[in-house]
């Protein structure tokens, strides 16, 4: 039987258990997320052919798939979950309104600027993101690029520290 008992004595589905296994990885790129967080687990899904965990990038070229993809791999194993897959899926596309509250909690106190929850930088245009230090909204962007490809380079105004922002997308 796939299905096991929690401390409390329920029952725990396949499909519980393999989410609470794919959940617990974290991001190869910023280790205070978990997949969960980022939104990037989109789905799990028990099958004849076992589980499939499904997961979308944050932006197509993403390098830390690959890795995201052997960490499932390898939490659903230590969970004695087989046969399983993970399958990478493209569409709908991966937005940052798909990150969790608790994820951008995490990510301001890690000192990156979480992404805006309202639409996109308009056309030539800057948006307005607060300090993850200080908390000003008085902050310029250095770098289209910061430490990753979904980061920008910001530098705050009034503490005059520099950050990552996650950009929106």
């Amino acid at each position: 039987m796939s299905d096991r008992f929690n401390k409390s004595g329920q029952v725990v589905s396949l499909r519980e258990r393999a989410w609470a296994a794919a959940a617990s990885v974290v991001d190869p790129e910023i280790p205070v997320l978990t997949i969960e967080d980022l939104g990037v687990l989109r789905e799990v899904v028990e099958g004849e052919a076992g589980v499939e965990v499904r997961i979308t990038p944050t932006y197509t070229g993403c390098p830390a798939m690959g890795v995201i993809a052997w960490e499932v791999e390898a939490a659903l194993a230590r969970e004695g979950i087989a046969p399983a897959r993970v399958v990478t899926v493209l569409s709908p596309a991966w937005t940052t309104d798909w990150l969790s509250a608790a994820g951008r909690a995490k990510l301001r106190e890690y000192g990156i600027a979480p992404p805006g929850r309202a639409g996109r930088r308009a056309l030539f245009g800057d948006e307005a993101v607060a300090c993850p230090r200080c908390g000003s909204d008085a902050t310029v962007l250095l770098a289209e690029f910061g430490s990753t490809a979904c980061k920008s380079l910001r530098q705050c105004q009034a503490c005059r520290e520099p950050f990552d922002a996650f950009k929106c997308h």
